[in-house]
């Protein structure tokens, strides 16, 4: 057993737990740490606001599946990280953040930059704590980790007093933890898997709901089997794009608020849903009363507070998804007949799958690009889509922009798309971005934001810069923020109330250039193609695009907040017979 500080053991901790990079920024109450932190086998990345940090652990979890790990000084410095810990809490992103705290004896006192971090994030967190004796340390960080990662994967908070980082104790690894009523779900009930293929084979309407549970348990090899072997169709939420190959036959996208049709529609018809990793939230249901209002709903997921708290359901499988979906895929191939090479897969869906592509043909994603109109966010997208092959790894802010890119970016591979959900969080993409590239640094990460998000961490270009971190930024610049210019135009008769930007300042070519970064702009059509080669070939060095969005580009499809899902609007580029033909189906399957 060594005797180090509490800062060393703190550090060797994280060397235990096999941490490559910590995202931080120090401060009088981390500095004890930060002095074992140089000479450690850690790299550490400087980001410029502790906000920037938080969003990059996330986006260094959400590309490598391994937790991200965050540092920094008490009082703002902790509080920075607020918006990340709950944004990382919303998406089940497993994240470790290290705070220092003042002296021990000083807690209480209103001291110098004293915040009580564990009580603000205690709602916002897996697991908080305040470690207040050296010898604890080890088994803190350890604890830290075995939480962040197991279960529901989440944040935990870890903060650590300046005295006690300076203190010594003795080391050991590995330690032994000790955490009382923390309990992981066993695997999954082999009743309740034999219910749901029972179900699945006699279903013929039935649908994939598949959420982000998927891509956090590496499960979407047996997504792919399962849903081939059941002939059944998959939406992939906000949370799951990419957990199933767009291009696939089965693929209807994304369900919910700016869904696609097929999508949206084959949920409310079907006869059986299975939800996998979705958490059935307001953004995919509507109003919750008129979701899926024929279906026999079978909920499986890792977190048992999650099943029957929005929608009760008729068979309840509580466990990891990865273990889920193989014995389920393994029971459904169970029941299949024989044939030459195998199990055949269902044939009783035949009917159901062939309205589905109807719906496809009749009600795609549309929108005009005209040669010689306003440059379309659609279009860009599609663009990049193409001259990417759907194999970048893209990081979007909040926004009409993050839409666009869930919509009509064709996404081949998990985590391959990185943006926040459950919490919205404007500002999210270009730290998230870093921390993806940082993750997986042979690949291309291409962060899509607003000029609304971009502004509200630009400052961690200087971080990319300086680290050698070739993000790709492409601004869609409508100067608005535009998702919410779309709904005074809806919903508060076209009175547009604080929301006009600009596009005149900043110049966001001198202001990426001023970074120590590439800037570049495009406002036509035609130049659409040469400017992204252009910025896509540079990996030296970071790259923003200031691309010159219209103005006025809508969002759709859309179901108004808190409307039934049946009352979707296609948007302008449908005709009144199209829109009504939409939302007047006749089921005879």
């Amino acid at each position: 057993m060594q005797e180090l500080t509490g800062a060393q053991a703190l550090v060797r901790s994280l060397e235990q737990q096999g941490v490559e990079v910590v995202f931080g920024l120090p401060g009088g109450t981390i500095l004890p740490t930060y002095d074992p932190l140089l000479s450690s086998s850690l790299r550490h990345v400087l980001v410029r606001h502790e906000q920037g940090a938080g969003h990059a652990a996330e986006g260094y979890a959400w590309a490598t599946g391994r937790p991200g790990v965050c540092m920094a000084t008490s009082g703002p410095g902790a509080t920075n990280l607020v918006t990340a810990l709950s944004d990382a809490y919303m998406d089940s992103v497993p994240m470790v953040a290290i705070t220092g705290q003042v002296g021990t004896s000083l807690i209480g006192s209103d001291a110098f930059q004293e915040a009580d971090i564990t009580g603000i994030t205690l709602p916002i967190t897996k697991h908080s704590e305040l470690v207040t004796d050296v010898a604890r340390i080890p088994a803190a960080i350890a604890e830290a980790f075995h939480v962040a990662t197991t279960g529901r994967p989440g944040p935990v908070l870890i903060d650590v007093p300046k005295d006690v980082q300076q203190a010594t104790g003795p080391w050991s690894w590995p330690p032994v933890m000790d955490l009382p009523g923390y309990q992981v779900p066993g695997p999954p009930s082999l009743t309740a898997i034999s219910a749901a293929a029972a179900l699945l084979v006699r279903a013929r309407r039935p649908v994939l709901y598949v959420g982000g549970g998927v891509i956090k348990s590496d499960a979407h090899a047996d997504l792919l089997r399962l849903a081939e072997l059941c002939q059944a169709p998959v939406t992939t939420t906000l949370m799951a794009r990419g957990a199933f190959p767009d291009a696939h036959p089965l693929a209807l996208g994304m369900p919910g608020m700016h869904g696609t049709y097929p999508a949206v529609a084959a949920l409310q018809e079907a006869d059986l849903v299975v939800a996998l990793g979705a958490r059935f939230d307001d953004r995919v249901t509507g109003r919750l009363a008129d979701f899926a209002p024929r279906a026999t709903i079978v909920h499986a997921d890792i977190d048992p507070a999650e099943v029957g708290k929005n929608r009760a359901a008729d068979v309840a499988i509580i466990g990891d998804l990865r273990l889920t979906m193989a014995a389920l895929a393994d029971a459904v191939a169970a029941a299949l007949p024989d044939g030459p090479d195998g199990r055949q897969p269902l044939a009783g869906t035949a009917d159901w799958l062939a309205v589905l592509d109807s719906w496809k043909r009749q009600f795609p994603l549309r929108y005009t690009q005209d040669s010689d109109g306003p440059l379309k966010p659609q279009y860009v997208t599609e663009r990049l889509s193409a001259l990417t092959g759907g194999e970048a790894i893209i990081v979007a802010g909040v926004g009409q922009h993050q839409m666009h890119a869930a919509q009509h970016y064709s996404f081949t591979r998990p985590r391959s798309w990185i943006n926040s959900g459950g919490a919205g969080t404007m500002g999210f993409a270009v730290p998230a971005a870093m921390g993806a590239q940082v993750g997986r640094p042979g690949e291309l990460v291409v962060a899509i934001d607003g000029d609304g998000c971009f502004q509200m961490t630009a400052q961690e270009l200087a971080t990319c810069a300086i680290e050698k971190i070739p993000i790709k930024v492409l601004i869609f610049n409508n100067g608005f923020l535009g998702m919410v210019r779309q709904w005074q135009e809806l919903f508060y008769d076209e009175r547009y109330s604080s929301v006009e930007l600009g596009t005149a300042i900043p110049d966001y070519v001198k202001l990426a250039e001023a970074y120590g970064c590439v800037g570049l702009r495009c406002e036509r059509p035609d130049e659409v193609d040469t400017v992204l080669d252009k910025a896509l070939a540079r990996t030296d060095v970071p790259v923003v695009v200031d691309f010159r969005t219209h103005d006025r580009e809508g969002v759709f499809p859309m179901v108004p907040a808190g409307r039934a899902n049946d009352e979707i609007v296609l948007g302008p580029e449908f005709s009144a017979d199209e829109q009504r033909a939409a939302t007047r189906r006749e089921m005879e399957i």
